[in-house]
């Protein structure tokens, strides 16, 4: 048996290419440069990862609280109760020995903290509200406090009073008064900005933060199931209420049988 010399079949591409072939359905539709094909819906843009956003946020939080900070040093400066001394002979005596400046200047530095954790954080709620806030701002906001803390403390010591004891006895002299340098006796005041701003932030996002909608249940029914219909559909007809099922009537009665000898006989006959 022979079998015919046949040429083969062309490949489904060449045959689409060939001009007047009939398109190929199985054939995979083109792809131009930039557009989906047709009939095919457009792929949803490629989503953007918020990290660089809430590096942005949280960047510019710590960069306010670093900037408060300055004023913070500046109010410790100025109001700080300063530690009076007085030289007298080759030393350097305290005018009230009993005084209670260096725990002066520790609360204020803890009120001035306290004041600055509470601005910190309403200002940071109230421009980020819009968008729920996040991780970033109440990053921000610890770093950002602690940070401006340090700060504040190292700028306050250094615009307070000098703390070169023996120069500024040999300025002012025998019998001469001068104020002692400023600094913290607690290093734990250093935490009460961060913590404040933080417990600031969560007070104000539990009562006025934003809200995310409850999803609905999985056993509810769509929306729009049984509202109105939209203008010019035809509205679906009715279905007839149910009604109580009628009584069921008295069943028929079966026929009478013949049952005399010789009536099946009969009736084949």
């Amino acid at each position: 048996m022979t079998v015919p010399n046949t040429p083969p079949e062309p490949a489904r591409a060449d045959a689409a290419a060939e001009p007047g072939a009939a398109p190929d359905p199985f054939a995979p539709p083109p792809v131009s440069d930039g557009e989906p094909p047709a009939g095919l819906p457009a792929a949803p843009p490629a989503a953007q990862h918020p990290l660089p956003a809430e590096l942005r946020i949280g960047s510019g939080v710590v960069l306010a609280c670093l900037l408060l900070g300055l004023v913070v040093a500046g109010l410790w400066a100025w109001l700080a109760p300063k530690v009076p001394l007085v030289v007298d002979g080759d030393r350097i005596l305290y005018v009230d020995p009993e005084g209670e400046q260096r725990a002066g200047a520790d609360a204020v530095f803890v009120l001035i903290g306290l004041g600055a954790g509470i601005l910190t954080a309403l200002g940071a709620f109230l421009l980020t509200r819009k968008r729920g806030g996040g991780i970033s701002v109440a990053l921000g906001l610890a770093i950002g406090g602690l940070l401006g803390s340090i700060g504040a403390w190292k700028l306050g010591r250094w615009l307070g009073p000098s703390d070169n004891l023996i120069a500024e006895a040999r300025r002012v002299g025998n019998g001469g008064h001068f104020d002692a340098s400023i600094d913290l006796g607690a290093l734990g005041a250093l935490l009460v900005w961060p913590m404040a701003a933080m417990v600031v932030l969560l007070a104000l996002s539990a009562a006025f933060g934003k809200r995310e909608e409850d999803p609905p249940p999985y056993w509810g029914v769509p929306a729009g199931t049984y509202g109105p219909p939209a203008e010019g559909a035809p509205a679906a007809e009715e279905a007839p209420a149910p009604g109580p099922d009628p009584a069921p009537g008295p069943a028929p009665a079966p026929a009478p049988v013949d049952v005399r000898p010789g009536a099946e006989e009969q009736g084949k006959g």
